[in-house]
């Protein structure tokens, strides 16, 4: 879909300020977040309390999101919203460097993920209405590529600090504070709100009702695809016994990590080629629909009970690249199907429909490894993803 104002205005002061924020705000939780389970286990607390602090801060994102997407689209201006649900989320994040209990580790996470959910549906909302729809793709592509550019580096930070601290937990905590406050400045100093038409204050269930048809369509496939798409540290743990037998525990835990950040690099890369590539083809349904085939392929290899190291090398490369392709389409496909004043509605379904996919396939695909093995688990997940796939390509 070729659009000349596209090409020639899409790359400005929002969608860089909008691409910092996501950047400096994943460094900051993803550094917290590489330390948190050996700091829960430093003050006592078992892997049930990890479980239990990431399923109710997940959880509690997930309804912030579809209720903050309501909210915003009633309210004048978008953008305090979103400020304010980022200044939660990184304070939040230091406190962990008070706790000395568990509990208090849930509240502090549990508020950190309730603000990443209200602010999420404001921030989409406010890209969409500063980029021509014919860049939709770009942008939403470029801010998933800087926020996943943020993602690799807070581990990386977390170790650095690690042994510049003499492992205090509680110093790297506090450190986070720095990308989290750069990240809420970003936003605030370089996000611009367009002057919007006045909206309408509807009840929920008819806010939900109105959305468009193509765009209800459109979470049907994307759920359907959700409930396959397990999360991605089961490919640290299906590469690590993959290569144990030949390596050592040891050694084939850290080459599976390494696996894992050249997964992270190609989906970094592939988030903003996706969303050039959809801007640039007569179809943006069809990039998501390859997307999602690629997704397919992937699980399919995982079926073979890869032991390769390259095999492995191209699974991983494979999931980076469908990881990257999702998020950015799935947005771009979204502002194209909903007008702009239910944006933030649209935005908030869109990612409670993820939230609930990313629930089920965790239970489903664990469930059916542990019990059936590899083979059945990975062929479940690629029969959703080919039938996600398809649902997407018949979208009109």
């Amino acid at each position: 879909m070729p659009d000349t104002s596209g090409r020639q205005s899409w790359l400005n002061r929002t969608v860089l300020g909008v691409g910092l924020t996501s950047l400096f705000s994943d460094w900051s939780h993803e550094t917290a977040t590489a330390v948190l389970p050996a700091f829960l286990a430093a003050i006592g607390a078992g892997p049930a309390w990890l479980g239990a602090i990431e399923g109710i801060s997940d959880g509690l994102s997930s309804f912030a999101k579809l209720a903050s997407g309501h909210f915003t689209d009633r309210l004048k201006g978008r953008k305090p919203l979103a400020v304010f649900g980022y200044a939660v989320t990184a304070l939040a994040t230091a406190s962990f460097a008070f706790a000395t209990h568990a509990y208090q580790v849930l509240f502090g996470r549990a508020a950190a993920w309730l603000g990443r959910g209200i602010r999420s549906p404001a921030k989409k909302a406010l890209l969409a209405a500063d980029v021509p729809p014919g860049a939709y793709g770009r942008a939403f592509g470029l801010e998933r590529l800087m926020d996943t550019v943020g993602a690799i580096a807070g581990p990386l930070t977390a170790l650095w600090l690690l042994e510049a601290t003499s492992h205090s937990f509680r110093k790297v905590f506090l450190w986070t504070l720095l990308p989290g406050f750069i990240a809420v400045a970003s936003f605030w100093l370089l996000v611009r709100e367009r002057p919007a038409a006045p909206r309408h204050s509807r009840p929920f269930l008819v806010g939900l009702k109105a959305l468009p048809p193509p765009f209800r369509r459109l979470l049907v496939g994307v759920g359907v695809f959700g409930a396959g798409d397990f999360s991605h540290s089961l490919l640290i743990l299906y590469a690590t016994r993959m290569l144990t037998p030949g390596h050592g525990l040891a050694h084939a835990a850290s080459i599976a990590v390494g696996l894992y950040t050249l997964h992270n690099v190609f989906s970094a890369v592939s988030a903003y080629a996706s969303g050039w590539l959809s801007d640039h083809v007569s179809s943006r349904k069809a990039v998501l629909a390859l997307g999602y085939g690629l997704a397919g392929v992937t699980a399919i290899l995982l079926c073979t009970g890869a032991s390769s190291l390259w095999l492995l090398a191209v699974i991983f490369v494979l999931a980076g690249l469908y990881v990257g392709t999702e998020e950015p389409l799935e947005d771009s496909l979204a502002a194209e199907l909903v007008p702009k004043e239910q944006h933030g509605m649209a935005f908030g379904t869109l990612a409670a429909v993820n939230a609930l996919g990313d629930f089920v396939s965790s239970l489903l695909v664990g469930a059916l490894w542990s019990a059936f093995g590899v083979q059945t688990a990975f062929t479940v997940s690629a029969l959703l993803f080919v039938t996600g796939a398809i649902l997407i390509s018949r979208l009109r």
